[in-house]
Protein backbone atom coordinates (compact mmCIF):
# COMPACT_ATOMS: atom_id res chain seq x y z
CA UNK A 1 0.00 0.00 0.00
CA UNK A 2 1.41 3.32 -1.34
CA UNK A 3 0.48 7.29 -0.31
CA UNK A 4 -0.67 9.80 -3.02
CA UNK A 5 1.80 12.46 -2.79
CA UNK A 6 1.25 14.23 -5.81
CA UNK A 7 -1.66 17.35 -6.38
CA UNK A 8 -3.25 15.41 -9.50
CA UNK A 9 -3.68 12.57 -8.11
CA UNK A 10 -6.04 14.15 -5.27
CA UNK A 11 -7.50 15.97 -7.90
CA UNK A 12 -8.35 12.58 -9.83
CA UNK A 13 -9.84 11.04 -6.83
CA UNK A 14 -12.05 14.02 -6.12
CA UNK A 15 -13.95 13.70 -9.76
CA UNK A 16 -14.31 10.00 -9.08
CA UNK A 17 -16.61 7.86 -6.87
CA UNK A 18 -17.62 9.25 -3.59
CA UNK A 19 -18.76 7.86 0.11
CA UNK A 20 -19.61 9.89 2.84
CA UNK A 21 -19.26 9.13 6.53
CA UNK A 22 -19.47 11.12 10.00
CA UNK A 23 -16.38 10.97 10.62
CA UNK A 24 -14.77 11.41 6.98
CA UNK A 25 -15.16 11.43 3.34
CA UNK A 26 -14.03 9.00 0.79
CA UNK A 27 -12.98 9.64 -2.30
CA UNK A 28 -12.12 6.58 -4.86
CA UNK A 29 -11.14 5.99 -8.23
CA UNK A 30 -9.87 3.19 -11.03
CA UNK A 31 -6.67 4.06 -12.07
CA UNK A 32 -7.13 1.47 -14.69
CA UNK A 33 -3.72 -0.71 -14.12
CA UNK A 34 -3.09 -3.68 -11.56
CA UNK A 35 -0.64 -0.96 -9.65
CA UNK A 36 -0.61 -1.40 -5.88
CA UNK A 37 -3.44 0.17 -3.68
CA UNK A 38 -2.75 4.13 -2.94
CA UNK A 39 -4.04 6.30 -0.26
CA UNK A 40 -3.51 9.96 0.22
CA UNK A 41 -4.88 11.67 3.79
CA UNK A 42 -6.59 15.09 3.60
CA UNK A 43 -6.87 16.74 7.17
CA UNK A 44 -7.63 21.16 6.97
CA UNK A 45 -6.74 23.50 9.19
CA UNK A 46 -10.42 24.14 10.30
CA UNK A 47 -10.59 20.52 11.99
CA UNK A 48 -8.10 21.76 14.46
CA UNK A 49 -4.65 22.49 15.16
CA UNK A 50 -1.37 20.83 14.27
CA UNK A 51 -1.89 18.23 17.12
CA UNK A 52 -4.78 17.59 16.49
CA UNK A 53 -4.47 17.34 12.55
CA UNK A 54 -1.80 14.52 13.42
CA UNK A 55 -3.94 12.73 15.51
CA UNK A 56 -6.67 12.33 13.36
CA UNK A 57 -4.23 11.50 10.34
CA UNK A 58 -2.61 8.59 12.95
CA UNK A 59 -6.48 7.00 13.70
CA UNK A 60 -7.19 7.17 9.42
CA UNK A 61 -3.97 5.90 8.96
CA UNK A 62 -4.14 3.20 11.62
CA UNK A 63 -7.77 1.92 10.49
CA UNK A 64 -6.98 2.36 6.71
CA UNK A 65 -4.06 -0.01 7.76
CA UNK A 66 -6.52 -2.61 8.59
CA UNK A 67 -9.07 -2.86 6.25
CA UNK A 68 -7.36 -1.61 2.46
CA UNK A 69 -5.71 -5.05 2.57
CA UNK A 70 -8.39 -6.99 2.61
CA UNK A 71 -11.25 -4.96 1.06
CA UNK A 72 -9.20 -2.68 -1.08
CA UNK A 73 -8.54 -3.44 -4.91
CA UNK A 74 -5.34 -3.14 -7.23
CA UNK A 75 -5.35 0.04 -8.96
CA UNK A 76 -7.83 2.08 -6.65
CA UNK A 77 -6.50 5.06 -5.35
CA UNK A 78 -8.68 6.12 -2.11
CA UNK A 79 -8.85 9.70 -0.62
CA UNK A 80 -9.74 10.34 2.69
CA UNK A 81 -10.95 13.83 3.48
CA UNK A 82 -10.94 14.26 7.47
CA UNK A 83 -13.77 15.39 9.58
CA UNK A 84 -13.78 16.56 13.04
CA UNK A 85 -15.97 13.80 14.36
CA UNK A 86 -12.79 11.52 13.28
CA UNK A 87 -11.19 12.24 16.67
CA UNK A 88 -14.03 11.45 19.02
CA UNK A 89 -15.40 8.22 16.77
CA UNK A 90 -14.89 5.17 19.08
CA UNK A 91 -11.94 3.19 16.89
CA UNK A 92 -14.12 0.26 16.36
CA UNK A 93 -16.29 2.74 14.35
CA UNK A 94 -13.90 4.67 12.69
CA UNK A 95 -13.12 0.35 10.76
CA UNK A 96 -16.48 0.05 9.66
CA UNK A 97 -17.07 3.35 8.36
CA UNK A 98 -14.00 2.43 6.19
CA UNK A 99 -14.93 -0.66 5.71
CA UNK A 100 -18.71 0.65 4.53
CA UNK A 101 -16.77 3.31 2.28
CA UNK A 102 -14.70 1.39 0.56
CA UNK A 103 -17.65 -1.22 -0.25
CA UNK A 104 -19.76 1.78 -1.61
CA UNK A 105 -16.70 3.24 -3.55
CA UNK A 106 -16.72 0.61 -5.73
CA UNK A 107 -20.27 -0.40 -6.16
CA UNK A 108 -20.61 1.09 -9.59
CA UNK A 109 -23.26 3.35 -10.32
CA UNK A 110 -26.87 2.41 -12.49
CA UNK A 111 -25.67 4.04 -16.26
CA UNK A 112 -27.15 7.95 -16.29
CA UNK A 113 -27.14 8.27 -12.59
CA UNK A 114 -25.54 11.42 -10.86
CA UNK A 115 -23.27 10.95 -8.51
CA UNK A 116 -22.98 14.63 -7.90
CA UNK A 117 -25.52 17.66 -7.88
CA UNK A 118 -26.13 19.57 -11.09
CA UNK A 119 -23.48 22.77 -11.24
CA UNK A 120 -26.12 24.61 -13.28
CA UNK A 121 -28.22 27.70 -11.76
CA UNK A 122 -31.16 25.53 -11.77
CA UNK A 123 -32.42 25.66 -7.86
CA UNK A 124 -34.48 22.37 -6.88
CA UNK A 125 -36.74 24.46 -4.73
CA UNK A 126 -37.75 26.79 -7.56
CA UNK A 127 -38.28 28.07 -11.03
CA UNK A 128 -34.68 28.93 -12.66
CA UNK A 129 -34.42 33.03 -13.52
CA UNK A 130 -35.17 32.48 -17.14
CA UNK A 131 -38.57 31.23 -16.06
CA UNK A 132 -39.10 34.09 -13.90
CA UNK A 133 -41.08 37.28 -15.55
CA UNK A 134 -38.58 39.89 -16.17
CA UNK A 135 -39.94 42.15 -14.15
CA UNK A 136 -39.63 39.94 -11.17
CA UNK A 137 -36.22 38.42 -11.62
CA UNK A 138 -33.39 39.62 -9.23
CA UNK A 139 -30.75 41.85 -10.38
CA UNK A 140 -27.34 40.08 -9.51
CA UNK A 141 -25.36 43.31 -10.31
CA UNK A 142 -26.83 46.01 -8.03
CA UNK A 143 -24.84 47.27 -5.45
CA UNK A 144 -26.17 47.32 -2.16
CA UNK A 145 -28.28 50.58 -1.67
CA UNK A 146 -28.54 50.86 -5.62
CA UNK A 147 -30.55 54.46 -6.46
CA UNK A 148 -33.29 52.97 -9.39
CA UNK A 149 -32.43 56.40 -11.31
CA UNK A 150 -28.94 55.77 -12.44
CA UNK A 151 -27.56 52.51 -10.84
CA UNK A 152 -24.89 54.34 -8.77
CA UNK A 153 -24.86 54.18 -4.63
CA UNK A 154 -26.02 57.29 -3.08
CA UNK A 155 -22.87 59.03 -1.50
CA UNK A 156 -22.82 59.56 2.47
CA UNK A 157 -22.53 62.72 2.13
CA UNK A 158 -25.37 63.88 0.14
CA UNK A 159 -27.55 62.03 3.28
CA UNK A 160 -26.15 64.43 5.98
CA UNK A 161 -24.53 61.00 6.87
CA UNK A 162 -21.12 60.14 8.64
CA UNK A 163 -19.44 61.07 5.52
CA UNK A 164 -20.57 65.05 5.17
CA UNK A 165 -18.20 67.67 4.76
CA UNK A 166 -16.45 68.64 7.80
CA UNK A 167 -17.71 72.08 9.38
CA UNK A 168 -20.95 71.71 7.49
CA UNK A 169 -24.21 72.23 9.36
CA UNK A 170 -26.73 68.98 9.25
CA UNK A 171 -30.28 69.48 9.41
CA UNK A 172 -32.59 69.24 12.77
CA UNK A 173 -34.11 66.31 12.82
CA UNK A 174 -37.59 65.49 13.55
CA UNK A 175 -37.06 63.84 16.46
CA UNK A 176 -34.24 65.75 18.63
CA UNK A 177 -35.51 68.71 20.49
CA UNK A 178 -33.23 72.32 20.44
CA UNK A 179 -32.24 72.67 24.46
CA UNK A 180 -30.55 76.17 25.67
CA UNK A 181 -26.69 74.71 25.42
CA UNK A 182 -27.32 74.05 21.89
CA UNK A 183 -28.32 77.77 21.24
CA UNK A 184 -31.84 77.03 20.51
CA UNK A 185 -35.09 77.88 22.73
CA UNK A 186 -35.71 75.77 25.49
CA UNK A 187 -38.77 73.57 25.84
Amino acid sequence: MDHLRKRRDFLAAAKAERAGATSFLMQGRDRGDAGTVRVGFTVTKKTGNSVVRNRIRRRLREAVRRVLPDAGRAGFDYVLVAREAALRTPFETLVREIERSVRKVHTPKAPGARTHAPKSGASRTGPSRSDLPKSDAPKPNAPHGAREADGRPEHPASTGGAGAAAGAPTPPSDDIKPTPADGGLPA
